[in-house]
């Protein structure tokens, strides 16, 4: 069984509202930490890459300065005793996304790097990771996607660039990812893409994340991968840093998260048909949210949704089931840097754990606990 929880890529979907809510917090502490190595690490994510029906993690590092990225097996409830480097040069690495690449049923990483090679690892089955194929000439890398982009049941990816093309690379099956397609404006400068069918016409669309003043939108797919139709959401000048889609007020339509800098985040509520309505604020007024995800973490079959944020305290938004009204709970350290982050049951517990990616500080576990 592979268990994948990175939710960047899919649109999340709760048929029914109806739940029982626990109060939940989470919990840190000196054991639950990710190495001792202090990095610039600007993402991670979970999911069972050694098949053995627990989550592992693998951590993407190095902002601006070239370090090693890291695969780290969980060894039961929680534990990462054993770290191996994910290949052996050191790049500047944004993103390290996991999903069957190659078709032979366990989680492959894509590796997306800034101004250095792109490059596939490929899976043993047993979490040995040998170099595949890179992909796209080297650019401003800020963060990968991975999904179906144009229907034929393999994984493809989608990069995104600061002020440089954003491209999407199809897979030909076997993981490898030959030319790639430019979507966005050229100039954009787009930090993260979300991907969902947004009108529900059975092809994909991506949502984009931009900064440096710039607007952000919505591509539709014309069932061609052709992304001409655009649709604008937010303010025109809001900096957004990150990015999720999913159902969050239970009527079956994909609504928009936006993790924004200097203002509060936004919900945007979907009418299903590729537009949304006027964004609902929420988290602090001077926010500074550089990662988003949604998970129920109370177990109400509502999404909730998890922020990481750089010099605030990064925080859970318990959703009441309107998709717009929220009850916080804070963790983390005030003074910290937290621009990726990964929610999953790494303790087997039923209840879905936080994993925090710091930058220039130790990465962190956070354990998903009742509040008495």
């Amino acid at each position: 069984m592979k268990l994948l929880c990175s939710v960047s890529a899919t649109f999340i979907l709760f048929t029914s509202v109806v739940g029982s809510a626990e109060p939940r917090g989470f919990v840190g502490g000196s054991r639950l930490m990710l190495g001792t190595q202090v990095n610039l690490s600007a993402s991670v994510r979970v999911g069972d890459l050694d098949d053995d029906d627990d989550l592992d993690v693998v951590v993407a590092n190095g902002r601006h300065w070239p370090q090693q990225n890291y695969v780290l097996l969980n060894q039961s409830r929680g534990r990462f005793n054993v770290q191996r480097p994910l290949g052996r040069e050191l790049r500047t690495t944004y993103a390290t996304e996991l999903a069957d690449l190659d078709g032979d049923g366990d989680l492959d990483i894509a590796v997306g790097n800034d101004m250095a090679p792109n490059q596939v690892f490929l899976n043993d089955g047993a979490g040995q990771f040998q170099p595949g194929e890179t992909f796209g000439e080297p650019s401003s890398v800020r963060s990968l996607t991975l999904a179906d982009l144009d229907g034929d049941q393999d994984v493809d990816i989608v990069a995104t660039s600061r002020g440089k093309p954003n491209m999407f690379y199809l897979n030909g099956g076997k993981a490898g990812f030959a030319n790639g397609q430019p979507f966005g404006g050229p100039d954009d400068s787009t930090i993260s893409v979300a991907v969902a069918d947004l009108n529900q016409d059975g092809h994909n669309d991506l949502v984009l994340a931009n900064r440096d003043g710039q607007p952000n939108y919505a591509l539709l797919n014309d069932g061609r991968m052709n992304f001409d139709r655009k649709v604008s959401f937010g303010t025109s000048r809001d900096e957004t840093r990150a990015i999720a889609i999913g159902d969050m007020n239970g009527d079956g339509k994909p609504d928009l998260i936006a993790g924004n800098i200097g203002q509060p985040n936004a919900v945007y509520l979907g009418d299903g048909a590729g537009g949304f309505q006027q964004g609902v604020p929420f988290g602090r007024p001077d926010g500074q949210t550089y990662a988003v995800t949604l998970a129920d973490l109370d177990h109400d079959q509502k999404l909730d949704i998890v922020v990481g944020n750089v010099m605030q305290s990064n925080g859970v938004f318990f959703n009441d089931g309107s998709g717009v009204a929220f009850s916080e709970v804070r963790f983390g350290n005030e003074d910290g840097a937290s621009y990726g982050l990964d929610v999953g049951d790494l303790d087997g517990d039923g209840f879905d754990d936080i994993v925090v990616a710091n930058s220039g500080s130790t990465n962190r576990i956070f354990l998903n606990r009742r509040r008495r």
